[in-house]
Order: structure tokens, then C-alpha cells, then sequence
């Protein structure tokens, strides 16, 4: 048990798809009118909203020999435009407590699967929105794909269920929503922030005419995907030429 904590860590708790994302605060006051964001097509989020989380999101209890696997997309390019340079994904499937004994079987899995899918291309994020989690104790701001590449997602999100449903494991929403998020806010403060949202939004517009709903807000090339099981980090597939 000790080598195989030195391996995978000794983190056996469930973290959540947003578990290093920056806890949001919302301003009493905040509409920030820069030129720099008077000329984008689409709002970015205020700084101020943007600060580190004071711990990490758990969803289930601590149990000895369990570690957490999360499936997602790697990016090869992190959005520093958006958000401080910090490093983002696009999960593939919940993260779901597996066994020691599970670990290789499925990795060797996903990679197999995994392998016949796109692996390189660009994701454009077109919308922002709200997304609160299960038992609604925290609130998300996201960019979500609903355009572009995300018949591609669907499918590799699939491939990752087909993986989960052979070792009895969680199964991803039944109508997965692509994204990444870039703050939270602890409770169900779900509709503060959608009128924060909706208020930056409509103060951006195109000349002479309202901006397209699924402009793109930004683009990030996939890099690959990786699962991190515990501590460590596995490469599922890369995309090409890297």
C-alpha cells in the first residue's frame, strides 16, 4: 500500500471536474467598461471575480485503497487571454473513486477506446453560462462548446461511459455540456450570477447589429487526452506531431 501511495498519492477523496478553479466573489458594484473590453465581440470576466479557492471540492468520503479518476481533454493552448494563464480541461466523464486493483485494466481501456477518436483539432468556447453541481453547494461560471468540434466531444464522452459502464462506474450526464469553468462561488448563487452574465453581455454588441449568440468568445487547440488517477497523471493519446 505504501508503494502504490508513493505512486498515485495519497489523495482517495473525489475532487470535483472544478476543483482548480478560482472561487468567485461577486462584486456589490462591478460593470468594468475598459476600451480593451469595449472592443471585444464578446465579455470577458471581470478580474475581480477571479480569486483562489481556499480548499478543494470533495464528493466523497475518504476510503482506504480508492483513489479518483478523472478523464478530460488536455489543452495545448491555456487560454491565458482569459484567464491568468492558468490551465483548464474539458472533462470526458465524472470523476468516479476506483479501486487499486482497477487502476491498469482501466487505463489499458481507455487507451484502447480512445485511440480511433479525433485527437486533434480546435475547440471554439461560444457561450457563457451557469452551471451549479449536484447537491447544489457550489455555483460555476463556464465557457461552454455549442458549436464547432462538440460532435466530437459527445462521441469521446461516450467512449469514456462505455469504459465506466464496464466497471459499474458513474456514467457522465445523459446530456453532457462540454466546458470549462473558470470561477465558483460556494451555495446556489445561481441566479446572482446569471444577471451578472446576462448584464456584461448585452453591453456588448457589433455595430449596427446585436453579436451572434455562439460567436467565439475564445479558441484552444486539444493537446490530447490524459485521465489523473490520485496524484498522477496518465497520457490516454496525443494528438499528432507532438
Amino acid at each position: 500500500m505504501e508503494a502504490l501511495i508513493a505512486t498515485y498519492g495519497d489523495d482517495n477523496s473525489l475532487d470535483s471536474d472544478f476543483n482548480h478553479s478560482p472561487r468567485l466573489s461577486l462584486p456589490a458594484n462591478s460593470n468594468p467598461q475598459t476600451e480593451e473590453m469595449l472592443s471585444s465581440p464578446l465579455p470577458l470576466p471581470p478580474v475581480s471575480l477571479l480569486h483562489p479557492p481556499n480548499s478543494l471540492m470533495r464528493s466523497f468520503p475518504q476510503v482506504e485503497g480508492n483513489y479518483a479518476l478523472h478523464v478530460y481533454i488536455s489543452e495545448e493552448h491555456k487560454l491565458e487571454q482569459v484567464a491568468l494563464g492558468r490551465e483548464f480541461h474539458i472533462s470526458l466523464g465524472r470523476t468516479v473513486p476506483i479501486r487499486v486493483h482497477q487502476i491498469d485494466s482501466i487505463v489499458t481501456m481507455l487507451r484502447q477506446k480512445l485511440q480511433f477518436q479525433k485527437h486533434r483539432y480546435w475547440i471554439d468556447f461560444n457561450k457563457w453560462e451557469v452551471f451549479i453541481n449536484d447537491d447544489r453547494t457550489r455555483t460555476f461560471l463556464s465557457l461552454e462548446v455549442v458549436t464547432g468540434e462538440l460532435p466530437e466531444i459527445t462521441k469521446q464522452i461516450q467512449v469514456v461511459n462505455e469504459v465506466y459502464k464496464l466497471y459499474n462506474l458513474l456514467e457522465f450526464y445523459k446530456d453532457p455540456r462540454p466546458r470549462i469553468s473558470l470561477a465558483w462561488a460556494l451555495d446556489d448563487v445561481n441566479g446572482s450570477l446569471k444577471k451578472v452574465v446576462e448584464q456584461e453581455t448585452k453591453s456588448y454588441v457589433f455595430r449596427g447589429s446585436l453579436q451572434s449568440r455562439y460567436y467565439s468568445i475564445c479558441t484552444s487547440k486539444v493537446g490530447g487526452i490524459e485521465c489523473k488517477i490520485g496524484n498522477r497523471t496518465h497520457i490516454i493519446c496525443k494528438s499528432p506531431n507532438q
